[in-house]
């Protein structure tokens, strides 16, 4: 296993807890900044946009220099932002240095990925991509649930000051670890916008907006459902994160080796397994124990998507693999704040906590339907070029 591949894992591991943590400690932060639930929850929308609008222009920004010293410079600007996010007082400062950390995200997960596909052969990419991304799913099974209680015991701020020394710890390993790839071809502006130009990568992006869309209309929600219908303490909150983040990293190691098989698969599967489990768990989240082992279900089945989604988008976009492969990050955030919106609307309409399972089901659904259009054009394309 590349050594550099560790370096990368350790920064999703940093992003991912910085991304994800805020969904723990929502009730405190509204309690501290003296704001809604529903209001706390855009602090979660606001870091999606904030990585849907600026992963794309960070890639073109830096699309002339090596991405390796691409990758430093994004873990600089996510240290800035988590220290901002420490040192914010109010709700708008928070809201600002959330996005100022999110302006890393995007771009930094889309050429990471790149390079960790490309440290690897052939045949083995979506399960290297998966390596990388476990930093994500281990962001779930520690960091979120121990930046959540670190932060009920000590003060939200103080999971930001954390997450930023995990930051230091990742930027060192990067500038030691990466290669320095000497035969890495410069960028042309020019052909990165014109591999825009194909209909199946936007719906291969459509599909990742959905998928992320359908993750976070619950996942954002979670800390309020549990507390208030399942019925459980502030400490269990944390433990059923710790579950979670266990299921999204077996999850994303089977994805892996799945799409490394058959992307098509793999993704209409993934799928179709959201769709149910987040429908299940309406009914089973008023129980303690049948509550957990679904949502365990859901998230495996959840991060099981992601390394197929990333492959696929490449697939359709190989002639700009950094641009293309940080639009997938930008499409996810997309789906990140149209779910975040989703479950927030469903829960300021009165139709209650129970009822943002089933949002999050139909979410999946419209990914899955876009799934199978998307496979079953390329299916015909394939029999007309055997033809």
């Amino acid at each position: 296993m590349p050594v550099a591949l560790m370096a990368l894992a350790l920064s999703a591991f940093a992003i991912g807890t910085t991304e994800f943590v805020i969904m723990g400690l929502l009730p405190e932060v509204a309690r501290d900044l003296q704001v809604s639930i529903p209001s706390a929850g855009w602090l979660i929308s606001g870091y999606a946009l904030g990585v849907a609008i600026g992963a794309p222009i960070m890639a073109l920004l830096t699309a002339r220099l090596p991405r390796k010293k691409t990758l430093i410079l994004l873990m600089v600007i996510f240290i800035v932002g988590n220290l901002l996010c420490a040192l914010a007082y109010n709700y708008n400062l928070l809201m600002l240095a959330r996005i100022v950390t999110a302006l890393c995200h995007g771009a930094f997960f889309g050429i990471g990925a790149v390079v960790a596909a490309s440290l690897v052969p052939a045949g083995r990419q979506a399960s290297a991509v998966a390596l990388m991304f476990t930093g994500l799913t281990l962001a779930n099974v520690l960091g979120v649930p121990l930046g959540t209680s670190f932060g009920q015991m000590f003060g939200w701020r103080a999971t930001f000051w954390g997450v930023a020394v995990i930051g230091v710890l990742a930027f060192i390993a990067l500038i030691v670890s990466l290669p320095n790839n000497k035969e890495e071809k410069p960028v042309h502006l020019a052909s990165e916008i014109g591999a825009l130009a194909n209909g199946k990568l936007w719906l291969s992006l459509l599909m990742t907006v959905f998928f992320a869309a359908a993750m976070f209309a619950l996942f954002s929600y979670i800390a309020p459902l549990l507390l208030e219908v399942t019925g459980i303490s502030d400490r269990g909150v944390s433990w059923t994160l710790f579950l979670i983040g266990a299921g999204l990293t077996v999850g994303n190691i089977l994805g892996g080796k799945l799409a490394d098989w058959k992307v098509s698969f793999s993704l209409i599967l993934s799928f179709s397994l959201i769709a149910s489990f987040s429908l299940l768990f309406s009914w089973t989240s008023h129980a303690l124990w049948l509550a957990e082992i679904t949502l365990f279900l859901w998230a495996m089945a959840t991060f099981a998507t992601v390394p197929g989604l990333q492959i696929n988008v490449v697939r359709h976009g190989k002639e700009a693999p950094n641009l293309v492969s940080t639009l997938n990050i930008s499409a996810f955030n997309v789906g990140n704040a149209l779910g975040a919106w989703v479950g927030g609307a469903v829960i300021g309409r009165g139709y209650g906590l129970t009822a943002v399972p089933v949002a999050a089901a139909a979410l999946a659904a419209i990914g899955l339907l876009i799934c199978l259009i998307t496979f079953r054009k390329s299916g015909r394309a394939a029999a007309k070029v055997r033809a």
